[in-house]
Protein backbone atom coordinates (compact mmCIF):
# COMPACT_ATOMS: atom_id res chain seq x y z
CA UNK A 1 0.00 0.00 0.00
CA UNK A 2 1.29 3.27 -1.28
CA UNK A 3 0.47 6.85 1.30
CA UNK A 4 1.83 9.77 0.26
CA UNK A 5 1.58 12.46 3.08
CA UNK A 6 3.95 15.33 5.02
CA UNK A 7 5.33 14.65 7.75
CA UNK A 8 6.19 17.49 10.29
CA UNK A 9 8.92 16.28 12.29
CA UNK A 10 12.63 17.39 12.63
CA UNK A 11 14.90 15.09 10.57
CA UNK A 12 18.42 16.28 10.44
CA UNK A 13 20.03 15.97 7.40
CA UNK A 14 23.64 17.17 5.78
CA UNK A 15 24.13 19.64 3.56
CA UNK A 16 26.80 17.76 1.64
CA UNK A 17 28.55 19.30 -1.37
CA UNK A 18 31.08 17.88 -3.49
CA UNK A 19 33.61 19.52 -5.81
CA UNK A 20 33.79 18.53 -9.81
CA UNK A 21 37.07 17.71 -11.35
CA UNK A 22 36.63 20.79 -13.99
CA UNK A 23 39.30 22.52 -15.65
CA UNK A 24 37.09 26.07 -15.45
CA UNK A 25 36.76 28.00 -18.58
CA UNK A 26 35.53 31.89 -18.13
CA UNK A 27 34.94 34.05 -21.35
CA UNK A 28 36.88 36.72 -21.43
CA UNK A 29 33.65 38.53 -21.40
CA UNK A 30 32.49 37.81 -17.71
CA UNK A 31 36.27 38.81 -16.16
CA UNK A 32 36.05 42.10 -17.96
CA UNK A 33 32.90 43.01 -17.19
CA UNK A 34 33.59 41.88 -13.08
CA UNK A 35 36.78 43.99 -13.35
CA UNK A 36 34.98 47.34 -14.70
CA UNK A 37 32.35 46.67 -11.86
CA UNK A 38 34.89 46.36 -9.12
CA UNK A 39 36.46 49.46 -10.32
CA UNK A 40 33.77 51.62 -10.22
CA UNK A 41 34.10 54.54 -7.48
CA UNK A 42 31.08 53.35 -5.63
CA UNK A 43 31.87 49.82 -5.34
CA UNK A 44 35.49 50.39 -4.22
CA UNK A 45 33.68 52.35 -1.08
CA UNK A 46 31.37 49.32 -0.78
CA UNK A 47 34.38 47.02 -0.41
CA UNK A 48 35.70 49.08 2.81
CA UNK A 49 32.84 50.37 4.10
CA UNK A 50 32.48 46.09 4.15
CA UNK A 51 35.23 45.60 6.27
CA UNK A 52 34.37 49.03 8.33
CA UNK A 53 31.38 47.46 9.57
CA UNK A 54 32.37 44.20 10.03
CA UNK A 55 31.76 44.74 14.18
CA UNK A 56 28.43 44.79 13.05
CA UNK A 57 28.14 42.22 10.91
CA UNK A 58 29.03 40.09 13.83
CA UNK A 59 26.50 41.51 16.06
CA UNK A 60 23.86 40.57 13.58
CA UNK A 61 25.60 37.54 13.18
CA UNK A 62 25.45 36.58 17.10
CA UNK A 63 22.40 38.07 17.94
CA UNK A 64 20.50 36.24 14.80
CA UNK A 65 21.99 32.98 16.04
CA UNK A 66 20.55 33.26 19.57
CA UNK A 67 16.85 33.50 18.58
CA UNK A 68 15.85 29.65 17.99
CA UNK A 69 14.40 28.86 14.62
CA UNK A 70 13.41 24.80 14.90
CA UNK A 71 12.02 23.12 12.04
CA UNK A 72 8.68 24.85 11.31
CA UNK A 73 8.46 27.61 14.16
CA UNK A 74 10.80 30.31 12.13
CA UNK A 75 8.44 32.95 13.40
CA UNK A 76 10.95 34.59 15.56
CA UNK A 77 14.08 34.96 13.73
CA UNK A 78 11.98 35.51 10.60
CA UNK A 79 10.41 39.00 12.00
CA UNK A 80 13.83 40.06 13.55
CA UNK A 81 15.66 39.36 9.77
CA UNK A 82 12.84 41.67 8.49
CA UNK A 83 13.46 44.45 10.97
CA UNK A 84 16.90 44.30 10.52
CA UNK A 85 16.44 44.37 6.36
CA UNK A 86 14.49 47.38 7.14
CA UNK A 87 16.98 49.39 9.59
CA UNK A 88 19.87 48.27 6.83
CA UNK A 89 17.59 50.34 4.69
CA UNK A 90 15.35 48.35 2.56
CA UNK A 91 12.10 49.89 2.80
CA UNK A 92 9.72 47.27 0.77
CA UNK A 93 10.20 44.34 3.64
CA UNK A 94 7.66 42.04 3.86
CA UNK A 95 6.73 38.42 5.18
CA UNK A 96 4.94 35.89 2.89
CA UNK A 97 2.00 33.78 4.41
CA UNK A 98 4.27 31.10 4.33
CA UNK A 99 7.12 33.04 6.97
CA UNK A 100 9.63 33.88 3.95
CA UNK A 101 11.31 37.45 4.84
CA UNK A 102 11.39 39.23 1.61
CA UNK A 103 13.20 42.69 0.82
CA UNK A 104 12.43 44.44 -2.64
CA UNK A 105 14.89 47.13 -3.77
CA UNK A 106 13.65 48.83 -6.99
CA UNK A 107 16.09 49.05 -9.76
CA UNK A 108 16.06 51.93 -12.06
CA UNK A 109 14.92 49.73 -14.95
CA UNK A 110 13.36 47.06 -13.07
CA UNK A 111 12.93 44.72 -15.85
CA UNK A 112 14.46 41.70 -14.02
CA UNK A 113 14.53 40.14 -10.50
CA UNK A 114 17.62 39.19 -8.85
CA UNK A 115 16.87 37.12 -5.61
CA UNK A 116 20.07 36.83 -3.01
CA UNK A 117 19.01 34.14 0.20
CA UNK A 118 19.99 32.54 3.06
CA UNK A 119 17.85 30.09 4.79
CA UNK A 120 16.50 31.09 8.53
CA UNK A 121 15.58 27.54 9.92
CA UNK A 122 18.22 25.35 11.70
CA UNK A 123 17.82 21.55 12.31
CA UNK A 124 17.71 22.24 16.23
CA UNK A 125 14.84 21.04 18.33
CA UNK A 126 12.83 23.81 20.16
CA UNK A 127 14.25 24.13 23.53
CA UNK A 128 18.13 23.76 22.58
CA UNK A 129 20.42 26.35 23.75
CA UNK A 130 21.61 28.80 21.19
CA UNK A 131 23.47 30.95 23.17
CA UNK A 132 26.39 31.89 21.32
CA UNK A 133 29.98 31.09 23.24
CA UNK A 134 32.90 33.45 22.46
CA UNK A 135 36.29 31.40 23.11
CA UNK A 136 39.52 32.84 21.58
CA UNK A 137 38.65 33.99 17.85
CA UNK A 138 35.82 30.83 17.46
CA UNK A 139 32.30 31.55 17.87
CA UNK A 140 30.47 28.61 19.02
CA UNK A 141 26.81 27.49 19.16
CA UNK A 142 24.36 25.75 17.25
CA UNK A 143 23.43 27.17 14.21
CA UNK A 144 26.16 29.70 13.75
CA UNK A 145 27.11 28.56 10.25
CA UNK A 146 24.06 26.89 8.80
CA UNK A 147 22.70 29.61 8.17
CA UNK A 148 22.42 32.03 10.30
CA UNK A 149 26.04 33.57 8.68
CA UNK A 150 24.26 34.00 5.33
CA UNK A 151 21.73 35.93 6.99
CA UNK A 152 24.05 38.33 8.65
CA UNK A 153 25.63 38.17 4.92
CA UNK A 154 22.75 39.56 3.28
CA UNK A 155 22.09 42.61 5.96
CA UNK A 156 25.07 43.25 5.45
CA UNK A 157 24.96 42.91 1.43
CA UNK A 158 21.48 45.39 1.69
CA UNK A 159 23.03 47.78 3.78
CA UNK A 160 26.71 48.17 1.85
CA UNK A 161 24.34 49.06 -1.71
CA UNK A 162 22.36 51.80 0.06
CA UNK A 163 24.87 53.34 1.99
CA UNK A 164 27.12 54.11 -0.69
CA UNK A 165 24.30 54.73 -3.31
CA UNK A 166 24.61 52.10 -5.40
CA UNK A 167 21.70 52.06 -7.56
CA UNK A 168 20.87 48.40 -9.56
CA UNK A 169 19.48 48.21 -12.94
CA UNK A 170 17.59 45.51 -12.21
CA UNK A 171 15.52 44.95 -8.88
CA UNK A 172 17.15 43.01 -5.88
CA UNK A 173 15.32 41.03 -3.56
CA UNK A 174 16.87 40.00 -0.67
CA UNK A 175 15.72 36.74 1.05
CA UNK A 176 15.38 34.49 4.44
CA UNK A 177 13.46 31.45 3.27
CA UNK A 178 11.77 29.02 5.98
CA UNK A 179 12.12 25.56 5.41
CA UNK A 180 15.28 24.35 4.26
CA UNK A 181 16.37 22.16 6.51
CA UNK A 182 15.14 18.20 6.59
CA UNK A 183 11.56 17.72 6.71
CA UNK A 184 10.86 21.71 5.10
CA UNK A 185 12.09 19.83 2.03
CA UNK A 186 12.32 23.43 0.49
CA UNK A 187 8.98 24.42 1.64
CA UNK A 188 10.34 28.10 1.32
CA UNK A 189 11.68 28.66 -1.87
CA UNK A 190 8.97 25.90 -3.36
CA UNK A 191 6.27 28.39 -2.28
CA UNK A 192 8.10 31.75 -4.14
CA UNK A 193 8.79 29.96 -7.25
CA UNK A 194 5.05 27.87 -7.38
CA UNK A 195 3.66 31.72 -6.75
CA UNK A 196 5.90 33.81 -8.84
CA UNK A 197 5.30 36.94 -6.50
CA UNK A 198 7.61 38.36 -7.19
CA UNK A 199 8.83 36.29 -10.43
CA UNK A 200 11.92 35.52 -9.96
CA UNK A 201 14.95 35.59 -12.76
CA UNK A 202 18.22 34.72 -11.21
CA UNK A 203 19.14 32.92 -7.71
CA UNK A 204 21.87 33.48 -5.86
CA UNK A 205 21.67 31.56 -2.52
CA UNK A 206 24.58 31.70 0.21
CA UNK A 207 25.09 28.45 2.34
CA UNK A 208 27.53 26.40 3.32
CA UNK A 209 30.90 25.74 2.52
CA UNK A 210 34.21 28.25 2.09
CA UNK A 211 34.62 30.75 -0.12
CA UNK A 212 35.16 29.59 -3.73
CA UNK A 213 31.91 27.15 -3.50
CA UNK A 214 29.98 27.95 -6.93
CA UNK A 215 27.56 25.25 -6.48
CA UNK A 216 25.77 24.97 -10.08
CA UNK A 217 24.38 21.33 -9.59
CA UNK A 218 21.50 20.03 -7.20
CA UNK A 219 22.17 17.01 -5.26
CA UNK A 220 18.21 15.67 -5.32
CA UNK A 221 16.88 13.06 -2.80
CA UNK A 222 13.95 11.51 -2.14
CA UNK A 223 13.17 10.84 2.28
CA UNK A 224 10.38 8.52 3.59
CA UNK A 225 8.55 6.93 6.45
CA UNK A 226 8.04 3.55 6.42
CA UNK A 227 5.44 1.86 8.66
CA UNK A 228 4.39 -1.71 9.63
CA UNK A 229 1.37 -1.67 12.18
CA UNK A 230 0.21 -4.97 14.02
CA UNK A 231 -2.15 -5.31 17.42
CA UNK A 232 0.93 -5.78 19.34
CA UNK A 233 0.39 -7.98 22.69
CA UNK A 234 2.65 -10.16 25.35
CA UNK A 235 5.69 -11.80 23.71
CA UNK A 236 4.60 -15.03 25.00
CA UNK A 237 0.49 -14.89 25.93
CA UNK A 238 0.20 -13.48 22.30
CA UNK A 239 3.26 -15.01 20.49
CA UNK A 240 2.15 -16.09 17.15
CA UNK A 241 0.69 -12.49 16.05
CA UNK A 242 2.69 -10.61 13.14
CA UNK A 243 5.56 -8.41 14.07
CA UNK A 244 6.19 -5.34 13.01
CA UNK A 245 10.03 -5.04 14.26
CA UNK A 246 10.68 -8.63 12.38
CA UNK A 247 9.32 -7.43 9.34
CA UNK A 248 11.13 -4.02 9.30
CA UNK A 249 14.44 -5.92 9.92
CA UNK A 250 14.06 -8.03 6.91
CA UNK A 251 12.74 -5.25 4.86
CA UNK A 252 15.69 -2.78 5.45
CA UNK A 253 17.74 -6.46 4.55
CA UNK A 254 15.89 -6.93 1.37
CA UNK A 255 16.16 -3.01 0.69
CA UNK A 256 19.94 -3.05 1.57
CA UNK A 257 21.12 -5.94 -0.71
CA UNK A 258 19.34 -5.19 -4.02
CA UNK A 259 20.12 -0.90 -3.42
CA UNK A 260 23.53 -2.38 -2.67
CA UNK A 261 23.95 -3.99 -6.29
CA UNK A 262 22.07 -1.21 -7.94
CA UNK A 263 24.60 1.57 -6.75
CA UNK A 264 27.42 -0.55 -7.23
CA UNK A 265 27.83 1.27 -10.86
CA UNK A 266 26.46 3.83 -12.37
CA UNK A 267 26.30 7.52 -11.67
CA UNK A 268 26.63 8.02 -7.44
CA UNK A 269 23.59 7.22 -5.60
CA UNK A 270 23.29 6.53 -1.90
CA UNK A 271 21.06 5.34 0.57
CA UNK A 272 20.80 5.59 4.34
CA UNK A 273 18.38 4.77 7.06
CA UNK A 274 18.94 7.49 9.61
CA UNK A 275 15.69 6.81 12.27
CA UNK A 276 13.88 3.71 13.63
CA UNK A 277 11.21 4.08 15.88
CA UNK A 278 8.98 1.58 18.04
CA UNK A 279 8.22 -1.19 20.96
CA UNK A 280 7.55 -0.68 24.47
CA UNK A 281 9.31 -3.01 26.51
CA UNK A 282 11.67 -5.97 26.04
CA UNK A 283 8.67 -8.32 26.24
CA UNK A 284 6.07 -6.77 24.33
CA UNK A 285 5.26 -7.22 20.42
CA UNK A 286 5.39 -4.03 18.94
CA UNK A 287 2.43 -2.41 17.23
CA UNK A 288 4.36 -0.14 15.34
CA UNK A 289 7.90 -0.40 13.85
CA UNK A 290 9.02 2.43 11.67
CA UNK A 291 11.76 4.00 9.81
CA UNK A 292 12.86 6.99 8.11
CA UNK A 293 15.48 6.49 5.14
CA UNK A 294 17.23 9.37 2.56
CA UNK A 295 17.87 8.72 -0.83
CA UNK A 296 19.76 10.59 -3.09
CA UNK A 297 21.34 10.71 -6.74
CA UNK A 298 22.20 13.43 -9.09
CA UNK A 299 20.17 11.42 -11.66
CA UNK A 300 16.39 11.71 -11.77
CA UNK A 301 16.03 8.00 -13.30
CA UNK A 302 17.96 7.20 -10.25
CA UNK A 303 15.95 8.10 -7.55
CA UNK A 304 12.80 6.98 -9.32
CA UNK A 305 14.46 3.00 -9.74
CA UNK A 306 15.50 3.17 -5.71
CA UNK A 307 11.80 4.28 -5.05
CA UNK A 308 10.93 1.13 -6.75
CA UNK A 309 13.54 -0.66 -5.30
CA UNK A 310 11.91 0.17 -1.43
CA UNK A 311 8.51 -0.56 -2.53
CA UNK A 312 8.56 -3.81 -3.47
CA UNK A 313 11.34 -4.91 -0.51
CA UNK A 314 8.70 -3.87 1.70
CA UNK A 315 6.05 -5.14 0.18
CA UNK A 316 7.66 -8.72 0.23
CA UNK A 317 8.49 -8.04 3.75
CA UNK A 318 5.08 -7.59 4.53
CA UNK A 319 4.12 -11.02 2.70
CA UNK A 320 7.04 -13.18 4.74
CA UNK A 321 5.64 -11.57 8.14
CA UNK A 322 1.91 -12.69 6.85
CA UNK A 323 2.37 -15.55 5.92
CA UNK A 324 4.20 -16.73 8.91
CA UNK A 325 2.00 -15.58 11.56
CA UNK A 326 -0.35 -17.89 13.64
CA UNK A 327 -2.62 -16.19 14.76
CA UNK A 328 -4.47 -12.51 14.60
CA UNK A 329 -4.76 -10.09 11.87
CA UNK A 330 -2.47 -9.10 9.07
CA UNK A 331 0.31 -6.50 9.24
CA UNK A 332 -0.33 -3.58 7.15
CA UNK A 333 2.37 -1.34 5.78
CA UNK A 334 2.33 2.24 5.27
CA UNK A 335 4.74 4.22 3.03
CA UNK A 336 5.22 7.95 3.58
CA UNK A 337 6.85 9.75 1.03
CA UNK A 338 8.10 12.68 3.19
CA UNK A 339 10.62 14.75 1.15
CA UNK A 340 11.24 15.25 -2.63
CA UNK A 341 14.23 17.53 -3.31
CA UNK A 342 14.90 17.82 -7.07
CA UNK A 343 17.87 17.29 -9.05
CA UNK A 344 19.63 19.80 -11.95
CA UNK A 345 22.33 21.53 -13.41
CA UNK A 346 23.51 25.06 -14.48
CA UNK A 347 26.05 24.23 -17.28
CA UNK A 348 28.77 26.02 -16.69
CA UNK A 349 28.54 28.20 -19.73
CA UNK A 350 25.56 29.92 -18.23
CA UNK A 351 26.10 33.75 -17.81
CA UNK A 352 25.49 32.97 -14.31
CA UNK A 353 27.92 30.59 -13.44
CA UNK A 354 30.48 32.11 -15.86
CA UNK A 355 30.40 36.00 -13.64
CA UNK A 356 30.79 33.88 -10.12
CA UNK A 357 33.94 31.81 -11.45
CA UNK A 358 35.05 35.18 -12.87
CA UNK A 359 34.51 36.95 -9.43
CA UNK A 360 36.17 34.04 -7.81
CA UNK A 361 38.86 34.36 -9.32
CA UNK A 362 38.89 38.29 -9.09
CA UNK A 363 39.18 37.95 -5.72
CA UNK A 364 42.23 35.80 -5.96
CA UNK A 365 39.94 32.48 -5.25
CA UNK A 366 40.55 29.26 -6.67
CA UNK A 367 36.76 28.34 -7.55
CA UNK A 368 35.08 25.01 -7.28
CA UNK A 369 32.46 23.80 -8.99
CA UNK A 370 30.10 21.94 -6.29
CA UNK A 371 27.14 19.74 -5.99
CA UNK A 372 24.64 20.11 -2.94
CA UNK A 373 21.35 20.42 -2.03
CA UNK A 374 20.01 23.43 -0.76
CA UNK A 375 17.35 26.11 -2.13
CA UNK A 376 19.10 26.39 -5.26
CA UNK A 377 17.82 22.74 -6.44
CA UNK A 378 14.06 24.22 -6.92
CA UNK A 379 15.07 27.46 -9.57
CA UNK A 380 17.90 24.49 -10.93
CA UNK A 381 15.36 22.18 -11.35
CA UNK A 382 12.50 25.03 -13.02
CA UNK A 383 15.27 26.15 -15.57
CA UNK A 384 15.96 29.23 -13.51
CA UNK A 385 19.90 30.52 -13.64
CA UNK A 386 20.76 29.29 -9.80
CA UNK A 387 23.74 29.32 -7.79
CA UNK A 388 24.79 28.70 -3.96
CA UNK A 389 28.26 30.33 -2.84
CA UNK A 390 29.61 29.65 0.51
CA UNK A 391 29.82 31.56 3.45
CA UNK A 392 33.48 32.09 3.94
CA UNK A 393 35.04 32.05 7.18
CA UNK A 394 36.42 28.57 8.60
CA UNK A 395 33.58 26.55 10.46
CA UNK A 396 32.88 23.10 11.09
CA UNK A 397 30.43 20.92 13.00
CA UNK A 398 27.57 21.53 10.97
CA UNK A 399 24.22 20.25 12.48
CA UNK A 400 26.02 19.48 15.74
CA UNK A 401 25.36 20.83 18.92
CA UNK A 402 29.30 21.84 18.75
CA UNK A 403 28.86 23.68 15.96
CA UNK A 404 31.43 26.46 15.11
CA UNK A 405 32.53 29.26 13.41
CA UNK A 406 35.74 31.62 12.52
CA UNK A 407 35.79 35.17 11.26
CA UNK A 408 39.00 34.06 8.85
CA UNK A 409 39.01 37.25 6.27
CA UNK A 410 35.11 36.65 6.53
CA UNK A 411 34.81 40.22 4.97
CA UNK A 412 36.13 38.51 1.71
CA UNK A 413 32.77 36.18 1.20
CA UNK A 414 30.85 39.58 1.05
CA UNK A 415 32.37 40.98 -1.02
CA UNK A 416 32.24 38.52 -3.45
CA UNK A 417 28.50 38.33 -2.96
CA UNK A 418 28.73 42.17 -3.75
CA UNK A 419 30.55 41.26 -6.93
CA UNK A 420 28.30 38.80 -8.36
CA UNK A 421 24.83 40.20 -7.23
CA UNK A 422 26.06 43.92 -8.72
CA UNK A 423 27.07 41.57 -12.18
CA UNK A 424 23.78 40.19 -12.40
CA UNK A 425 21.51 43.37 -11.79
CA UNK A 426 24.09 46.14 -13.19
CA UNK A 427 24.95 49.25 -11.92
CA UNK A 428 22.88 52.40 -12.77
CA UNK A 429 25.64 54.97 -13.64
Amino acid sequence: MKKFSLLFTGLLVFNISYSQDDNLIVDDIYSKSIKKISRNAKVKKAFNYIIDIEEKTIKNHIELTEIEAPPFKEERRAKEFAERLKLAGIENVWIDSIGNVIGFLKGSVGNKNIAVDAHIDTVFPEGTDVKVRVKNDTLFAPGIGDDTRGLAMILTLAETIKKNNIEPVNNIIFIGTVGEEGLGDLRGVRYLFKNKTPKIDSWIAIDGGSIGRVNNQALGSYRYEVIFDGPGGHSWGAFGLVNPHHALGSGIKNFINKADAYTSSGPKTSYNVGVINGGTSVNSIPFKSSMLIDIRSIEPNRLKDMEEILYNSMQEALKEQNEMKRSGPDLTLTINKIGNRPSGIVEESVPLIQKTIAATQYMGVEPRLTIGSTDSNIPISLGVPAVTIGRGGDGGGAHSLDEWWINKEGYKSIQLALLILLSESGIDK
